[in-house]
């Protein structure tokens, strides 16, 4: 008889995971007293860091700090696993795309002996993972065109497209499991998230088969977007500094966090979209992905026609790498303005020092 299920949450991308992650992190000591368990490593560190650091090392991969530092963390993550009973959740978006020895050593180390393992993957349509996904890889350093990212996701190259290939990450997590222990949750459109707004926390609660009464407290996290403009400043600010190849924690963290998720959001260009002529082969896409998920029985949370991307919007498209420079100017000004107003204020090392403890004391409330 098992004495723990597992649901290892791997993704995707761009769907919902970080307020996911943010709703398990904020409810996770209520979640515990229903037999519910998110593993973290200490009081302070977050069990969404401690789950990305522990993807990291299992993929070999050290994305975000110095070479080695997320080293030795997936096994801390599996002893964290193995000494606890009931119900644990394991949650990283990373994972879609790992390759055949990953996946096996994953699954080896969480599941076996005593242990029901359940694989939990969330998708949506093309027509908004596509630009999404853009705009994050721009957020994280890349300096590709609108243009050269949209041919080369036709061709399946980018991380992101291996990483929504619905067939093949739930095809190779998926291999040898029991079609109910894997578990697709498609994302609400935005007029049902409109109608009800945890729509996708509830979506999560069923496929992890979890009372939504047993984690209350809701999460304002999620990656925000950027319109085309400020996307395409952040681009060329990539291209001046080099930033995909010379990755600094100092100024990578002013342009992540500081600029793409707070400064530059909320403003009023136009969204980054798909091309209309795209949308073709996003529904084919989308077809493909129906007809293998209806084939494999595998449990569906949700309505699997929201894959489909639907007609392109009435109002023109605009082209992502045709923005006005006066337009990039205002931005740019911005940025800049936002950028010495954060160099004044980390020059003073008193404030510096109180910034580092609201930080921690934050991630405390947050468990």
């Amino acid at each position: 008889m098992s004495t723990r299920r597992v649901y290892l949450h791997v993704g995707a991308p761009k769907t919902g995971t970080t307020y996911v992650q943010d709703r398990l992190t904020l409810n996770a000591r209520l979640l515990a007293k229903h037999g519910v368990h998110v593993p973290t490593g200490s009081p302070l560190v977050t069990p969404a860091l401690f789950h990305f650091r522990a993807a990291l090392d299992l993929l070999g991969q050290d994305w975000g700090g110095a070479p080695g530092h997320a080293e030795g963390a997936w096994d801390a993550l599996v002893r964290k696993v193995r000494r606890t009973s009931g119900t644990v959740v394991v949650s990283h978006e990373i994972l879609a795309p790992a390759g055949p020895a990953q996946i096996a050593r994953a699954k080896r180390d969480l599941g076996g002996p005593g242990t029901e393992l359940h694989v939990v993957y969330s998708a949506r349509d093309l027509a908004r993972q596509v630009p999404a996904a853009w705009q994050e890889s721009i957020k994280q350093g890349r300096k590709w065109s609108y243009r050269r990212y949209l041919a080369r996701t036709r061709e399946g190259r980018p991380w992101f497209s291996r990483a929504f290939d619905l067939p093949t990450v739930l095809g190779r997590w998926g291999a040898d499991l029991p079609p109910e222990r894997i578990h697709l949750v498609t994302v609400p459109p935005r007029r049902v998230v409109q109608e009800r707004s945890d729509e996708l926390w509830l979506r999560f609660c069923r496929a992890l088969d979890i009372d939504p009464a047993w984690a209350p407290r809701d999460s304002d996290r999620a990656n925000q977007s950027l319109g085309i403009t400020e996307t395409q400043v952040v681009r060329r600010l990539n291209r001046r500094m080099d930033r995909a190849t010379r990755r600094e924690a100092a100024y990578d963290e002013l342009i992540r966090e500081m600029l793409a998720q707070e400064a530059l959001v909320g403003r009023t260009s136009a969204p980054v979209r798909l091309p209309p002529e795209m949308y073709p082969w996003a529904d084919e896409q989308a077809q493909r992905w129906i007809d293998w998920v209806r084939e494999s029985g595998v449990h569906v949370v949700g309505d699997l026609e929201e894959l489909r991307p639907g007609p392109p919007p009435d109002e023109p498209w605009r082209d992502p790498d045709r923005v006005p420079p006066k337009q990039q100017l205002v931005v740019a000004l911005d940025a800049l303005g936002a950028m010495t107003r954060e160099a004044a204020r980390r020059h003073d090392p008193d404030q510096a020092l109180l910034r580092k403890a609201r930080t921690q004391l934050d991630r405390l409330r947050r468990q």
